[in-house]
């Protein structure tokens, strides 16, 4: 009896191993050891999700602006009680222009054409040079005669002391300064330049007068004055008094 009795126990613990086993695989889920020996590259692709495409902005749509009154709707139309106002954008300041520089200097002397005297100070007119009074001019036929010396008479004589209008800040200045002066509305190196007198600077916009004044031979660029006719001058402008005798 000994050899049936250990075999229906035996029989017994089998199948009483056998339901413990059904009984975890079915509530205790995979086994963790068939887990850990899957592919790792496996496992990582089925994590993997992939991402929707980014959705780029229709350039038809992005150009087209909404308008100011259909996005001002979106806005508040009260700020602090109090409605909204549109303000003017401030037009840029127009820069004003800078005050002409004149001053009236009374009664001047041709020193040379080009050259005005006021007692010790002195002014040369601008763009043009100066023709010196001691300058000796020649005739075609070789005759020399004292074309600086009466550049300077002819000048003087155009001058007759009358007050000029220069573009000076201050009319108070020491030794020589350079400046353009008027009698009126004729400038003095023009008027200088147009009869021969003087050379214009290069450069300069009287150039094309001076150019003339050759061409006629006008001035220094002529003969001598004195043979022939008598000196006549061009005619000046009006003095700039009326009530003046001089």
């Amino acid at each position: 009896m000994r050899p049936a009795a250990l075999l229906t126990a035996v029989a017994g613990i089998t199948i009483v191993a056998v339901m413990l086993a059904a009984g975890r695989e079915r509530f205790a889920g995979p086994d963790v050891a068939t887990t850990a020996i899957e592919d790792p590259n496996t496992a990582a692709k089925s994590e993997e999700v992939p991402k929707p495409p980014i959705a780029l902005p229709d350039p038809k749509i992005s150009m087209n602006a909404r308008p100011v009154d259909q996005a001002s709707q979106f806005y508040p139309a009260e700020a602090e009680g109090k409605p909204l106002e549109r303000v003017a954008v401030p037009e840029p300041e127009t820069p004003k222009p800078e005050p002409q520089k004149a001053a009236t200097l009374p009664r001047p002397v041709a020193e040379s054409a080009g050259i005005l005297a006021f007692g010790d100070r002195k002014l040369q007119l601008a763009g043009i040079v100066p023709t010196q009074a001691d300058k000796i001019c020649k005739e075609l036929d070789g005759n020399e005669w004292p074309c600086g010396m009466l550049a300077k008479t002819n000048f003087r004589l155009f001058l007759r002391l009358r007050s000029v209008t220069c573009d000076l800040e201050d009319a108070n200045w020491t030794g020589i300064t350079t400046a353009s002066c008027k009698i009126g509305a004729q400038d003095l190196s023009e008027w200088l330049v147009e009869n021969g007198w003087a050379d214009a600077v290069a450069g300069s916009p009287l150039t094309g007068a001076g150019e003339k004044a050759k061409a006629e031979k006008k001035g220094v660029y002529g003969e001598d004055p004195r043979k022939g006719a008598p000196l006549t001058l061009p005619p000046g402008p009006p003095p700039d008094n009326p009530l003046d005798p001089i």
